[in-house]
């Protein structure tokens, strides 16, 4: 398999990466099979689109506003494209719009509040996250039907995808690339065969797609969208969207560390880092997945400390962000990033060992060394559930991000203390996530049906 470094780090909008902009994605592709449909049909004069969310996108939609999202794709927007815009007015005026633009002269009624239904009794035994789209005609007999499957970090796939490829998304094999590690084992031998680190295999195999110059540029514009989301978070204050009156505490606790500098401590600034970002992604705002939106602010929190304080070079975050990507990649391939597949094991814990892997790398550690804060980061987060409060991704979510950074922060300085020799290989700890995330209840994976997201109703 292989994995960019841009499929893990993506530009996009909150809440969810899962259920924000994978829905929005799946939508937009929907519509260009309709507008296929639509040439070579041209004697049916009235359509209608229909949407049905499955399973976790049905418990959780309001919440992470995936409702708003599909709305935005069937009418063209896309993650990468919408921020570009006054959110605002482009969610007000397409939610409330009756129709969709298919081709010139051509228009399909949809009404959100009516045509995206909720199906939380049917499941889809290929994925908790899917989402059924249906073309129809005057009398709703349906012409086409597509279904799609939100897997993670903004990623989908589709109905033959997820059931033909094991990944289960289609990507290129890693055979095709210098360094084809599909596993941590396979990347510490051959960072040993051929005496280079992490970081620099993964860059050979980026290089494969793309000059050095624009891989560094792209990489370049995904911190600065990282560092402006830390910046922006740390400046606004107010109360969150959702309903739960959330305030934004990022702000003052900046402030306050500002104010007491000889008490503040690195988990302190690490924790307010976190929680800009995921302030940011609950108010719907720019962000970039890390690998999802959910865990959005571990890897930049970790990454603006090392840069704000250590005064990290240019070079060392281009080393943090392709060594990241290296384990995220791993992590997806050999187990999930999905809340709604692992729970929050997969979302916070891939983030943290993502983030103790990029710091353990651009500090100067060995392949060694960053395989072990990678696992160390990943073996204290198995088992976390995923139980947002109202489904919005705000309790628990922002302050266990500022966690996610400590411990990443804690695993990193701990391997570069040691030989990188440990008991629990990284490759182990990935399998049992995915074990774990097997073996847990449907009620901890992203449904808001146990846990806090009960706990809090309850009180």
């Amino acid at each position: 398999m292989f994995i960019s470094v841009f499929d893990l780090f993506k530009i996009g909008v909150g809440p969810s990466s899962s259920h924000t902009m994978g829905p929005m994605i799946a939508a937009n592709e929907f519509m260009k099979h309709v507008r296929s449909f639509a040439e070579t049909n041209t004697k049916i004069d009235k359509y209608h689109i229909r949407c049905t969310l499955k399973d976790s996108l049905a418990y959780t939609g309001v919440g992470h506003a995936t409702d708003r999202a599909v709305t935005l794709g069937l009418h063209g927007y896309l993650p990468n494209t919408i921020i570009k815009e006054n959110m605002d007015e482009v969610i007000d005026y397409t939610w409330n719009s009756k129709s969709l633009d298919i081709n010139e002269g051509q228009k399909a009624a949809f009404f959100s509040e009516n045509d995206i239904i909720f199906d939380t009794r049917n499941s889809l035994k290929q994925n908790p996250n899917g989402l059924v789209f249906d073309l129809l005609d005057k009398s709703d007999k349906i012409l086409i039907s597509h279904t799609y499957f939100s897997i993670g970090g903004g990623f989908i796939s589709t109905l033959n995808e997820i059931e033909n490829i094991e990944a289960p998304i289609a990507l290129e094999p890693s055979s095709a690339y210098p360094y084809p590690f599909d596993n941590s084992d396979q990347m510490l031998e051959m960072s040993k065969k051929s005496n280079k680190k992490i970081w620099e295999m993964k860059l050979a195999n980026e290089l494969e797609n793309m000059p050095e110059e624009i891989l560094n540029m792209k990489l370049d514009e995904i911190w600065d969208a990282m560092k402006s989301c830390v910046e922006h978070g740390l400046s606004t204050e107010g109360i969150l969207p959702g309903g739960l009156n959330t305030k934004r505490r990022a702000m003052r606790l900046h402030q306050s560390l500002q104010n007491d500098l000889e008490n503040a401590n690195t988990s302190d600034w690490l924790c307010a880092y976190a929680m800009a970002v995921n302030e940011e992604n609950a108010a719907g705002h720019m962000v970039v997945t890390a690998p999802t939106n959910g865990a959005a602010g571990v890897v930049p929190a970790t990454l603006y400390y090392y840069y704000k304080h250590k005064s990290a070079t240019p070079e060392q975050i281009r080393q943090f962000l392709l060594s990241a990507s290296a384990i995220g990649g791993l992590i997806k391939h050999n187990s999930s990033i999905s809340g709604a597949e692992v729970g929050c094991q997969g979302e916070v814990g891939s983030a943290s060992s993502m983030a103790a892997a990029g710091l353990c790398a651009s500090r100067g550690g060995s392949s060694a060394q960053i395989e072990n804060a990678a696992e160390m980061a990943l073996e204290h987060h198995i088992g976390m559930t995923c139980d947002p409060v109202k489904g919005l991704v705000q309790v628990p979510c922002i302050e266990r991000n500022g966690f996610g950074a400590v411990k990443a922060y804690t695993a990193s300085s701990l391997s570069l203390r040691e030989s990188g020799e440990h008991l629990i290989s990284l490759d182990q700890c990935i399998e049992a996530m995915r074990k774990t995330g097997l073996d847990m209840s449907n009620k901890y994976k992203e449904t808001s049906l146990g846990g806090l997201a009960v706990s809090f109703i309850e009180c």
